[in-house]
């Protein structure tokens, strides 16, 4: 399936910035069953320095500096991306979830040490025992991990509600956690923070959905806007994607971006600036199949 993207985050300032320095993760990934086949990234005003890197996890970065008095900056992308059609893994061997969890304690094999990073405490996502104990409901003694992880996935789609008015982007976990309310990052955040608490490692995507849905029926969730969801390693398998704020599997048509230990390391467009008073933030997102 080919998908044509076009991602475009608009700031108004209520004063004049005189200078700003950003770094945007906007540009798709190349992955097993993913293809980016065009980019491009306009910004206004043009900015005085601009340059781009990958960063500690692969993923695109483009840092650029406008250095001109502005009151009004928009960020521009488009993509063109081919997700090939994949199926779930079978399982011949499924691991069991505490056996795979005893590959991430100490001494830890050199085969899973690029996982091993991804089972502990970050910024925006620490383990807990009232944690684990919610994960635990999912992972009874043998469960195997793939079943276990879907388990999750339902359980936080039944148990917390889309409100995209409940959170914001610092809001604490234990907030939501409490409230059982919030979005597709919270969702996700919530999906790692379970697993970790296992000792199970467990990362963030960040990237887009498009949705089809049958006539009269509404759309999925988190649809024509940035959209995030968790991945658990599964030993002899790779990393496994889980989409629990629509209680699925990632398929083709979830489109990756960007992966990190939590929204802090994936987030689209971040800075900072001189001036600018109070802003505003428009984002909108068009993905279509061709």
């Amino acid at each position: 399936m080919n998908y044509n993207i076009i991602h475009r985050t608009i700031y108004e300032y209520t004063a004049p910035v005189t200078v700003s320095h950003h770094v945007a993760r906007l540009e798709p990934r190349a992955t097993a069953t993913q293809t980016q086949e065009q980019f491009s990234l306009k910004i206004f005003p043009e900015p005085a320095l601009r340059r781009g890197r990958t960063d500690y996890f692969g993923n695109k970065l483009c840092l650029f500096s406008v250095q001109k008095v502005h009151s009004h900056l928009e960020i521009l992308t488009q993509s063109r991306v081919a997700v090939h059609l994949k199926n779930p893994p079978a399982y011949e061997n499924p691991t069991a979830w505490d056996e795979a969890a005893k590959l991430f304690r100490d001494p830890v094999s050199p085969e899973v040490v690029e996982p091993y990073q991804f089972i502990f405490d970050s910024p925006m996502i620490r383990a807990s025992l009232e944690l684990s104990d919610y994960a635990r409901e999912s992972f009874g003694k043998d469960t195997p991990l793939i079943e276990g992880a879907k388990d999750l996935t339902r359980r936080i789609f039944t148990d917390f509600k889309y409100d995209p008015k409940a959170t914001t982007i610092a809001t604490p976990l234990e907030e939501v956690l409490q409230k059982r309310r919030g979005v597709c990052q919270d969702f996700a955040h919530l999906g790692i923070a379970f697993l970790r608490s296992l000792g199970l490692p467990a990362r963030y995507v960040s990237g887009y959905l498009r949705t089809h849905p049958p006539e009269g029926k509404p759309r999925l969730v988190g649809a024509d806007a940035s959209h995030a969801w968790f991945s658990i390693f599964c030993p002899g398998t790779g990393w496994v994607d889980f989409d629990p704020t629509n209680n699925v599997q990632t398929g083709i048509d979830h489109i990756t971006v960007a992966y990190g230990r939590d929204f802090g390391d994936v987030s689209p467009v971040a800075g900072i600036l001189t001036g600018g008073g109070q802003h505003v933030v428009k984002v909108s997102v068009d993905v279509e199949a061709v």
